[in-house]
């Protein structure tokens, strides 16, 4: 029964027209369980509209923006969202296979040991106390400030 009042009040609170409405006790007078049938109302239209008003609207109601054709605009919606997907997946795709690895680590590793063969070869020390050769450093001269 309290379904029954709720549905009253939001009718009320709505203006709408009574629905049929009919409450039927499918027990004694201790069953709190009850069946309810609701008979839906005639449709009534509140705001008749003009015709010259909405025409504009119906003739393109899925407008996308592309044509004002609506076959044509629908295709090129499809057609450039393919395309968009598409690109996206196969350049998205191949981008994240070619990347570098994180920190270029194994680039890193390989040099270091082409180095160390390389020093080593050479019969110089695998590490050496200068960074770069102090001979070939040109320093002005002291008098010069």
């Amino acid at each position: 029964m309290a379904a029954l009042r709720r549905l009253a009040s939001r009718q009320r609170l709505l203006g709408l027209s009574r629905l049929g409405v009919r409450a039927v006790s499918s027990g004694g007078k201790a069953s709190s369980s009850g069946s309810v049938s609701v008979y839906p109302s005639p449709v009534v239209r509140r705001f008749e509209q003009e015709e010259s008003g909405t025409e504009e609207f119906i003739k393109n109601p899925d407008y996308h923006g592309f044509d004002s054709n609506p076959v044509v605009d629908l295709w090129s919606m499809r057609i450039s969202f393919f395309c968009g997907v598409s690109i996206m997946f196969v350049l998205g795709f191949a981008f994240v296979a070619y990347m570098p690895p994180k920190g270029m680590t194994d680039w890193g590793y390989r040099e270091a040991e082409r180095l160390v063969k390389e020093r080593e070869a050479k019969g110089l020390p695998v590490m050496d106390y200068y960074c770069f050769d102090p001979s070939k450093i040109v320093l002005p001269p002291d008098d010069e400030e």
